[in-house]
């Protein structure tokens, strides 16, 4: 569990990281719209190859972003599964006896495994480069439109903000719990099924008691700082969008309008 990076800040000194978190997030939404358009895998490539470049640029290590894909191989191998047993269409690809492999049960398998490693990549850049703050801010900005028909737009952006913060306070709290509980003789690991799911319940009771214990202090400390839901705010940041803010939206709008392009004509 300690491999999951999602909702983890990584504070570097980079130019992604110093971009307007509005921007980002707008460049992660049109992005993710794109991986949904069918541009064959040139396309993928190409996004692929720029998103890599935004790695780079934000200074992150690719095993740090492996480490958030590593928890989806036991579920891209499930749908492989699901995949050779249930599609029959396609080129023949080789038979196991009574098995036929298609082509198209191997292919599907990539375009989903492709499209959901995109959007790990994605969200964990986003994630990694903002910080929650500046998050709650940006999903706050951007909602604000929405307040004209009473959508509450801070309360929505405070519990995105939470949400992300506590991902990995509660993977570290689960691996706190795990090793307290093999030191007392509790095995997680080995044992007949039903002990095994003992030995889990063992483990989810004291991490939901630690979670409302967490939330309930993060209310009073909340309250004790005068917050209340709904009244109006200042701020002490204010967000201003910059030339790159711009770049960046630009390039994510021309790779939307690539992958339309790319989908038209292949």
């Amino acid at each position: 569990m300690g491999n999951i990076t999602l909702g983890r800040y990584v504070p570097l000194d980079s130019p992604v990281h110093k971009m307007d978190p509005r921007a980002k997030i707008m460049a992660m939404l049109l992005m993710l719209i794109a991986i949904f358009i069918p541009a064959g895998w040139l396309g993928y490539g190409v996004m692929l190859a720029v998103v890599s470049l935004v790695i780079i640029a934000a200074k992150l290590s690719f095993g740090f972003i492996w480490k958030s894909m590593k928890p989806m191989l036991v579920m891209f191998c499930f749908l492989f599964i699901i995949n050779l047993l249930f599609v029959k269409t396609g080129d023949v690809l080789f038979v196991v006896g009574s098995f036929t492999v298609y082509s198209d049960a191997v292919f599907n398998t990539l375009y989903i495994v492709v499209r959901l490693l995109l959007m790990i990549m994605i969200t964990t850049c986003l994630t990694a480069t903002t910080k929650p703050l500046d998050m709650t801010l940006g999903i706050e900005d951007l909602l604000g439109p929405f307040e004209k028909i009473h959508v509450p737009s801070h309360e929505i952006a405070m519990l995105i903000s939470i949400a992300l913060r506590f991902i990995p306070d509660l993977i570290d709290e689960t691996q706190r719990i795990m090793k307290a509980q093999e030191s007392r003789g509790v095995d997680l690991k080995e044992g007949k099924f039903m002990e095994r799911v003992m030995a889990i319940l063992s483990l989810i009771v004291p991490l939901f008691v630690s979670a409302f214990q967490r939330a309930e202090d993060l209310a009073n400390a909340m309250e004790a700082r005068g917050y209340a839901p709904g009244e109006p705010r200042t701020r002490y940041k204010i967000l201003k969008m910059q030339t790159r803010d711009y770049v960046l939206l630009s390039g994510s709008v021309a790779m939307l309008a690539l992958m339309i392009v790319l989908a038209i004509v292949l």
